[in-house]
């Protein structure tokens, strides 16, 4: 796995500015290379106002948007449309505003009334579902997603997996379920660490003084049981993408110049 490297922004609102940045540029490289990007998606604040950054800079026209493959890395099992699901958000913030594809956005499942075992169903078709989109060359159940950007809790989850919960020591399945989250909505669909570790890049994205401490923590070699997000990588690259505030905790030696 690669050494993460650290990227530190003045304040929220730069912070989603420059993600936003990035990724339009990633997505442009890699379709000028003739590949059609696999992108993981995620919620939250950081997330959605990523999404609402790209929405809103002229440069997401140099996107070809029906060549981009649109995942999640985690879903609270609400109804469809509820509006705090991470797909709402996704598509209200960006998706519904470009010309994505739509047999090339690939939403988690949705709680169409059949409670908890309706989640154990939806993690199973979502991870049959990657499998299905997984390559030969890709060696696994789950496909390289060029780059898969995650958010982080203030204890250390990322996706819904939390610390010490069943979902942080699974090895062999892609997707699960999430039962009795410590914060709402209590049941999730996420996937697991060993399928964000297929990732070519894994983007951190957080912001807060509340995250430091679990910042600090997951870049100073904390164990993935109690700060899950730590265990998440890249094959090729990890960046951790932070405001001042999260970074506050961070050695010298690890925070480069505040962009």
């Amino acid at each position: 796995m690669a050494v993460p490297d650290v990227a530190v922004h003045a304040d929220p609102d730069v912070l989603a500015a420059a993600v936003a940045a990035r990724l339009i540029t990633k997505l442009v490289d890699l379709q000028s290379a003739g590949t059609t990007p696999k992108i993981v998606l995620t919620g939250g604040g950081t997330g959605t106002a990523v999404l609402e950054q790209i929405r809103a800079t002229v440069a997401r026209d140099a996107v070809d948007w029906g060549r981009v493959e649109f995942y999640w890395g985690d879903e609270r099992f609400l109804a469809p449309g509820d509006p705090e699901r991470n797909e709402t958000q996704a598509r209200q913030a960006l998706l519904d505003h470009v010309a994505v594809d739509p047999a090339k956005v690939f939403p988690m499942g949705a709680d169409e009334g059949d409670g908890p075992a309706g989640a154990e169903a939806a993690a199973q078709a979502y991870a049959d579902l990657l499998a299905r989109a997984a390559r030969p060359e890709d060696h696994g159940p789950v496909p390289t997603f060029d780059v898969l950007m995650l958010g982080m809790g203030g204890e250390g989850h990322t996706a819904s997996v939390f610390p010490h919960s069943p979902a942080v020591y699974e090895t062999e399945r892609s997707v699960v379920a999430v039962h009795g989250c410590p914060k709402p909505p209590p049941t999730r669909v996420s996937l697991t660490l060993p399928a964000i570790r297929r990732a070519a890049e894994v983007w951190i994205m957080t912001t807060g003084e509340a995250k430091a401490a679990a910042v600090a923590m997951g870049l100073g070699g904390a164990g993935e049981v109690a700060i899950p997000v730590a265990g998440a990588a890249g094959r090729r690259r990890t960046r951790w993408l932070l405001d001042r505030a999260a970074a506050s905790k961070l050695p010298r030696d690890l925070v480069p110049p505040i962009g």
